[in-house]
């Protein structure tokens, strides 16, 4: 049974109200001032207050204010009962957090008809409530899935990986991997499906399970465009799937020390080359091709480099560098990479140290979307 709240300082006003709304069949509480009923308020929870606005010691407004910034009452509907009729007057209930207002003197029938409205949208607000924390779980339990299929740390020279990943409170579409196709060529890519939830995770979820079983036919895993132009042939977007996505695929061959990669639509990755301690130098390997899924005939080109001995490759989605700051304005991947290098320059290779310059730059204490981030260290 939904529980109600009255606060007033005028014993016949309680009585009037408790014996209609008992009569009614509602449970009904009393408050004769604003601190008893904040207390009976967080103790009972009731689905709806009614509260006189003039109180001495702690107004009306004072105690909706403080109901309405109680998350244990966020549902909780607050009534406020007063003979003030005036525009400003009610301006400044709502903007205290009101919800409806009853005039005095007390019009029985409209009582009873805003109490029905109220409760009733207080059911509303709660089932909505217990929907989204129902959902955040569901999300949550989804981050949790994409964090333990994703691989460990690569702790054995020649090369060694270290990664980092940060679902968003919506989950996001990132993912990635690496792993050796032979002695001699190791794989690694990190995807970023359009969108948030679970309709962007499981396209994410899908390639990483066709490419780590090699499940895709007549493919060469060896050369990174022809993955791309498989991937983009099987994921194509229909009426029914809308995602697309986007990939940076490389291929390292340790003894020649060649890096053969391509990309669709991703940010370039980074490559930063010379010793730990100097001033490295920073090149950006991306070429050029659309994002998978959104064209069926995107042809995608291979680009190669050579890595020296000692250079560190970053791999990472969007999500790191488009951070909203106050000024309205988005920090962006040029000052990113500008913190990569700074972060390699002030001492060894460090996720750590790279998120927490980036986290000190977001204003929020969460990221707006995934953020992935993969370190490649190249002896």
């Amino acid at each position: 049974m939904n529980q109600i709240l009255i606060i007033d300082d005028d014993p016949a006003i309680q009585i009037l109200l408790k014996r209609t709304l008992h009569n009614q069949g509602y449970e009904v509480a009393v408050a004769s001032n604003g601190e008893e009923g904040l207390a009976l308020a967080q103790e009972l929870r009731p689905g709806l207050v009614i509260c006189d606005w003039i109180m001495p010691r702690l107004s009306g407004l004072e105690v909706c204010a403080q109901v309405k910034a109680t998350p244990e009452l966020s549902t909780t509907i607050f009534i406020l009962l007063t003979s003030l009729g005036s525009v400003e007057d009610r301006v400044k209930g709502l903007d205290a957090g009101a919800d409806d207002f009853l005039c005095k003197p007390i019009e029985m029938p409209e009582l009873k008809a805003r109490v029905r409205a109220g409760l009733r949208l207080h059911q509303v607000s709660r089932d909505l409530q217990q929907q989204k924390q129902l959902l955040e779980t569901e999300l949550a339990e989804a981050a949790e899935y994409v964090r333990s299929i994703l691989p460990d740390q690569m702790t054995e020279p020649p090369v060694t990986i270290d990664t980092r990943f940060i679902p968003s409170r919506q989950l996001g579409g990132d993912g990635f991997d690496y792993y050796w196709l032979d002695e001699e060529h190791l794989a690694f890519y990190l995807l970023d499906a359009s969108g948030h939830g679970l309709r962007a995770a499981l396209p994410t979820l899908s390639v990483l399970n066709l490419l780590r079983s090699r499940a895709l036919p007549k493919i060469n895993y060896y050369q990174p465009s022809d993955v791309l132009c498989r991937l983009n042939e099987t994921f194509q977007m229909t009426q029914r799937n809308d995602k697309y996505f986007t990939i940076w695929y490389g291929v390292y061959n340790r003894t020649t020390r060649q890096l053969t990669y391509s990309s669709a639509g991703h940010p370039p990755a980074v490559l930063l080359s010379g010793k730990l301690g100097t001033t490295p130098t920073v090149t950006p390997l991306k070429s050029p091709g659309l994002p998978v899924a959104m064209f069926p005939d995107t042809d995608y080109v291979d680009e190669c480099c050579d890595i020296e001995a000692g250079s560190t490759l970053y791999i990472f989605s969007d999500g790191i560098y488009e951070i909203n700051q106050p000024d309205d304005t988005i920090w962006g991947i040029d000052p990113f990479i500008e913190q990569l290098r700074d972060c390699r320059h002030s001492s060894v290779a460090n996720l750590d140290e790279i998120l927490n310059s980036v986290e000190a730059l977001n204003p929020k204490d969460y990221f707006d979307d995934d953020v992935s981030l993969m370190e490649i260290n190249f002896d």
